[in-house]
C-alpha cells in the first residue's frame, strides 16, 4: 500500500488539525486535568481546562500518538472553548469525529479517548472545585 493511500483515508480537516494542530502545550495551574490512554494502540491524551464562571476558558492538550488522535485531540480543545461545563460535557466522540469531517472506522477509538479526556478534566475539576452534577451549582 503507497504512503498516499493511507493518508486518503483521511479528510483534509483531519490532516489540518494533524499538521497544525491547536492548543498544544501545557497549562500552568489548570481547573481540571484529564489524562487517558489506550493500550491496544498505545495512545495517550492529556487534556487541561481553564474554568471562569462555569466557562472553559481555555484547554491545552499533550498527546502521544498517531495522527488521528492528535487530530482529535486538537478538535476537541477547539470545540469546549466558550462553553459552559455542562455543555462540554455533552461533545461526544461522533461530534469530535463530525467536527473533523470524519475519521475512518479504525480511527474512531480516538475520538472516544478525546470525550474520555474531556470528561476525565471535566471531573477533575469537578473534584477540585467542590462542584457536583447534582448540588452546589453544577459546573
Amino acid at each position: 500500500m503507497a504512503t498516499t493511500d493511507v493518508w486518503s483515508a483521511y479528510s483534509e480537516k483531519v490532516m489540518e488539525h494533524f499538521r497544525n494542530p491547536r492548543n498544544v502545550g501545557d497549562m500552568e495551574n489548570p481547573d481540571g486535568i484529564g489524562h487517558v490512554g489506550n493500550a491496544v494502540c498505545g495512545d495517550i491524551m492529556e487534556l487541561y481546562i481553564r474554568v471562569k464562571d462555569s466557562v472553559i476558558a481555555d484547554a491545552k492538550f499533550k498527546t502521544f500518538g498517531c495522527g488521528a488522535a492528535i487530530a482529535t485531540s486538537s478538535m476537541v480543545t477547539e470545540l469546549v472553548k466558550g462553553k459552559t461545563v455542562d455543555e462540554a460535557l455533552k461533545i461526544s466522540n461522533r461530534a469530535v469525529a463530525e467536527a473533523l469531517g470524519g475519521l475512518p472506522p479504525i480511527k474512531m477509538h480516538c475520538s472516544v479517548l478525546a470525550e474520555e479526556a474531556l470528561r476525565a478534566a471535566i471531573d477533575d475539576y469537578r473534584k477540585k472545585s467542590g462542584k457536583t452534577l447534582e448540588g452546589r451549582g453544577a459546573g
